[in-house]
């Protein structure tokens, strides 16, 4: 998962209290009926009952026993809601109620006998009703699945020892096995999360109807009065009798399961201890705290954040395609570990950087140790992914009619059309290359499958070799739905498997021995020399010449290649470390599968489509809607097409407007922000551009849109020697009645379509006449020779920034040595900066609460004795890519935000050029606490670091509640309890859809003319 500017602990914690016995309680919620109820009920209403039951069974032996009385259950719920239930299908029900003291034909007499009371017409169940009845079967389905998947598999996750084990193939295994069934052991009984949205949902809708209402006639009004009256009600007699019969099947249930219940397991990632780095850090002084190795190490770090990426795949409450696009991801984002960072070791050992490490040993590891730890690593990581992919996620795809089939096991008519599949599409554009003393050794691109052919030649008897490379454009799946053929519109085989069993084809009269796939990974790590360059297009554009030619970093080869093989091929491409071979599965491309699912699928997350900006809505002028307030945007929630991408559009189409600046790091190849800039300058507008040519994995690209940019006479210049560009802002000057006025765009996002649709990012519209003057500055310095000492508002990297927020600390720990409430919030994409790390620390001590929101590496040890208690670090993995980067201050109760495109890491705060802004609108402030309370809140998707450095899942085991709760300042209590329940994303879609739904209501009963007699909570 990579993001644009990254690509993307003293002591374990105690093992968790036992909590209190198992229960199962009847909770009575009101349904409707006739007649009137008993006087025991206040509200003149009948409750109906529902189930709930946390149940850990501990045995594997109760499983099947303790399912059936929860089926029973079930049941009888069912039968006291107005079902039936056939006594007749199963003995086991029968005898259930029997031990019971009663039978199911003696519960369908008390039913009938209970019915007679009531009146012959009863009325339609109200929406509430119906909704409580089918959350209690949800809820009840539920707990039947988590009482049978229990497992003990899953004690070595938590175990500080398991590393030791962990290393075989069972081990493994079991972390996997267990990881895999991680939510349903630890987490209650939990509604789908798509069928708890649509509950939201449909409350919602009842909300409105109930809004709706309040217009209508008075008559109506009466009207339903008068039908809930005849709603309500039941006898006494069958009111007590519903309640007699939950209370013994709770009783039983309670006795069955007290002396079987355990707590919950904690889930930690990295599933073991990493090696080399101490878990029991309170030895170590804070000035070694900040910089050691064996606190932090960063590619350690890294690979912590991938785990809990993987973690996602694991878990069973992710929807079954996505899993297997999370597993997809951790693969990729191991590419990328191994261009980028394995490839700077690689080249620091080459260097012999490990001679330079002189002093302090024990606190800095030589490029050979952190190889040999990051190896061990990924090793252990590759082979979770292949047994999270072959034991668990194909085994549920096929039963769910999504089949990768082995190419052996086709029928003979299905291998013959595939033949011909081969001949027509894939031989045309395959080469194969012989390797022998005529025939050097080919050239095989970074992250390109190839295979290794071993062949007999039956003239001499001799063995030869070759290698046959495939393009990277061919597509790896090939569905069987051939001739149109809906019986296998969901079956694939892989192109690889077509490929390898006709190279008969290829190497006609030779006799096939083995063929096996491997792919390799070239070293994207450059060592650039930009003050002696005289053009920096031009270097960039040598240095992508020399990459392709870069030395290899890793050899991933099929499992079943002969050792001979591995190591001529090891030999070849110059690897001579065991530990750059890895056994794989080609994971990263499992989510190309063209899978046909439809947007109601259970297998993929419900469908999200960003919502326009309250204040955007509407045929609207966006710089009339600017001048009233700034309006901060938040992607994926608010659309970025109708919002970021109208503002440059409108630019560009307005002939007022007589300049427009804009910053570019990353954008989609069809960018229409770079349209609107070129059709902008065409128009005779001045158009200036920085494209960054240096962002990693992306310089071609911009290469090719700052050609596109110069060729419309934007004036385009491609980056700052010595830094990268990474701010992200768009300047807009346009001719007013009153002169010229400046609008800017500041974001923590890149100006792309298609990241704005899973990144999380802020982006702030405004027309501040500070902001615009500070903007202007800093545009003098991107494209000229201007040196800025101060800026009016605006925090810059490499400049003011890292002072400003060290200033912004200090007078926190100012604040609460006075007394005073003092909070730092601080969440980014990662935070190892020494300084930032230290103030921290140092405001830690000094009483300080410190909430850290950083998805990725972090260098931060919370829960230190004495140094950082008042530390807490969370991570938050999901849906979307967390990408903001927002920090808020206490101020004595003066609090300040701010937002913008830095991380506090060490490369953007000194090596990049960064821009902070500071929020001051207060509807805008109100939403950016709103998501820290949502953060800090979410208790599905949330991982808290712990004092050892790994990270635990929240929401289960010792992790039910967080070490320190926090207390929602914005948030409203509806979004925390989503939020608790079903993650962050959820929560933030479920509010900006009611917003945004609820302001059209608005909008469009002031475009009628009618009277608004109402507001939402929000004002809107």
């Amino acid at each position: 998962m990579r993001s644009g500017a990254d690509s993307l602990v003293s002591r374990l914690w105690e093992p968790p209290p036992p909590p209190p016995h198992t229960l199962l309680t009847a909770v009575r919620s009101p349904c409707s009926s006739s007649k009137p109820s008993c006087s025991s009920s206040t509200s003149g209403e009948l409750w109906s009952c529902k189930l709930v039951v946390v149940p850990h069974v501990q045995h594997q032996h109760h499983h099947h026993h303790d399912q059936q009385q929860l089926q029973s259950v079930f049941w009888t719920t069912r039968l006291l809601r107005g079902g039936s239930v056939n006594t007749s299908s199963s003995s086991s029900q029968r005898n259930f109620f029997s031990r019971l003291g009663f039978s199911s034909d003696s519960l369908l007499h008390r039913r009938s006998n209970c019915s007679q009371q009531q009146t012959t017409k009863t009325p339609t169940p109200s929406r509430s009703a119906r909704r409580e009845q089918q959350h209690t079967s949800i809820v009840l389905n539920g707990l039947v699945h988590h009482a049978a998947a229990d497992s003990p598999l899953f004690h070595t996750l938590d175990d500080p020892d398991a590393g030791k084990a962990m290393h075989n193939g069972s081990a493994v295994a079991t972390a996997t096995t267990a990881a895999s069934t991680v939510v349903a052991n630890g987490r209650q009984a939990v509604v789908p999360e798509r069928l708890q949205q649509q509950e939201q949902e449909e409350e919602e809708e009842e909300e409105e109807e109930e809004e709706e209402e309040q217009h209508k006639s008075e008559k109506q009004k009466v009207s339903s009065q008068v039908l809930q009256r005849k709603r309500r009600g039941k006898s006494r007699k069958l009111q007590q009798q519903e309640e007699e019969t939950v209370n013994s099947v709770t009783e039983h249930l309670k006795a069955k399961l007290d002396s079987s219940s355990s707590p919950p397991e904690n889930v930690v990632m990295p599933p073991q201890k990493q090696v080399g780095l101490e878990a029991d850090v309170k030895h170590i002084d804070l000035k070694d705290l900040v910089v050691a190795d064996s606190v932090y190490n960063k590619e350690l770090s890294w690979l912590a954040f991938n785990w809990r990426v993987l973690h996602m795949a694991l878990d069973v409450q992710t929807p079954l395609f996505e899993r297997l696009r999370f597993l997809a991801i951790s693969a990729r984002n191991l590419d990328e570990f191994f261009c980028k960072r394995v490839g700077a070791l690689k080249r620091q050992e080459a260097a012999g950087v490990e001679n330079l490490i002189t002093q302090q040993r024990g606190m800095a590891w030589t490029p050979q140790h952190q190889l040999k730890n990051v190896a061990r690593e990924v090793r252990l990581m590759v082979e979770t992914q292949i047994k999270c992919l072959m034991q668990d996620l194909l085994p549920a795809l096929k039963k769910e009619g999504l089949n990768l089939l082995d190419y052996n096991k086709l029928h003979h008519h299905q291998k013959e059309q595939l033949r011909q599949y081969f001949k027509s599409s894939l031989e045309p554009i395959l080469t194969p290359l012989a390797v022998d003393p005529g025939h050097p050794f080919p050239f095989i691109g970074n992250l390109t499958l190839s295979i290794a052919v071993v062949l007999r030649d039956p003239y001499d008897d001799t063995l030869q070799f070759a290698i046959v490379s495939i393009p990277s454009g061919v597509q790896r799946w090939k569905s069987l739905a051939l001739n149109n053929d809906h019986e296998y519109v969901n079956t694939f085989v892989s192109v690889d498997q077509i490929i390898t069993n006709n190279l008969d084809l290829l190497f006609g009269g030779m006799e096939i021995k083995s063929a096996h796939m491997f792919r390799t990974t070239r070293n994207a790590d450059v060592a650039r020399n930009e003050e002696e360059a005289e053009d920096l297009l031009e270097m960039i554009t040598d240095e992508m010449r020399e990459l392709r030619f870069a030395p290899f970093v890793r050899l991933e080869v099929d499992c079943e290649m002969p050792q001979d093989v591995i190591q001529r091929l090891s030999n070849e491409l110059g690897l001579s470390n065991k530990d750059d071979v890895y056994t794989v599965l080609g994971i990263a491309d499992l989510d190309s599968l063209p899978v046909k699912l439809g947007v109601d699928s259970p297998l993929i997350f419900t469908p999200w489509s960003p919502k326009t900006h309250p204040r955007l809505q509407g045929s609207v002028d966006i710089f009339d809607v600017i001048r009233k307030g700034d309006i901060l945007v938040q992607h994926p929630y608010h659309s970025f097409v109708t919002s970021t991408q109208h503002f440059v559009e409108a630019a560009s189409n307005d002939p007022r407007v007589v300049a427009i600046k804009a910053t570019l790091y990353r954008t989609n190849n069809d960018s229409p922000v770079i349209s609107a800039l070129v059709k902008a300058a065409e128009s005779g507008k001045q158009v200036a551009v920085l494209v960054e040519v240096k962002a990693r994995f992306d310089e071609v690209r911009n290469m090719g849109f700052a050609q596109m940019l110069e060729d419309a006479g934007c004036n385009v210049a491609y980056g700052l020697v010595g830094l990268k560009t990474h701010c992200k802002c768009i300047m807009v000057v346009r001719q007013e009645e009153n002169g010229l006025r400046t609008y800017v765009h500041l974001g923590t996002g890149n100006y792309n379509p298609r990241t704005a649709s899973v990144y999380s990012d802020f982006g702030l519209l405004s027309c501040n006449p500070d902001l615009g003057m500070d903007v202007t500055d800093l545009f003098k310095y991107l494209t000229g020779y201007h040196r800025q000492v101060a800026y009016r508002k605006l925090l810059v990297a490499p400049g003011t920034m890292r002072c400003e927020f060290v200033r912004l600390i200090e007078r926190e720990i100012a604040n609460a040595r006075a007394g005073h409430p003092a909070s730092i919030v601080v969440k980014c994409n990662g935070l190892d900066d020494h300084v930032m790390v230290e103030k921290l620390y140092e405001a830690s001590m000094a009483g300080v609460t410190v909430d850290c929101i950083v998805r990725g590496i972090c260098r931060i040890r919370p829960g230190v004795p004495n140094v950082s208690e008042n530390i807490r670090v969370v991570s938050i993995v999901g849906r979307f890519l967390e990408h903001h980067r927002i920090f808020r201050f206490e101020n004595r109760g003066k609090v300040e935000y701010y937002m913008g495109s830095a991380d506090w890491m060490t490369r953007n705060l000194t090596r990049r050029v960064e821009v902070v802004t500071p929020i001051e609108d207060e509807s805008s402030k109100q939403e950016i606490q709103e998501t820290m309370d949502a953060c800090l809140c979410d208790q599905r998707r949330g991982w808290e670091m712990r004092p050892d450095g790994r990270y635990q899942l929240l929401g289960i085991g010792s992790m039910k509640k967080p070490p320190r709760k926090h207390i929602p300042e914005a948030a409203s209590a509806r979004l925390i309890t989503t939020v608790e329940q079903m993650g962050l994303h959820v929560g933030l879609m479920e509010t900006v859809a009611k917003r945004c739904r609820k302001a059209k209501k608005v909008n469009l009963r002031k475009k009628d003319g009618s009277v608004q007699k109402w507001k939402n909570k929000d004002g809107n």
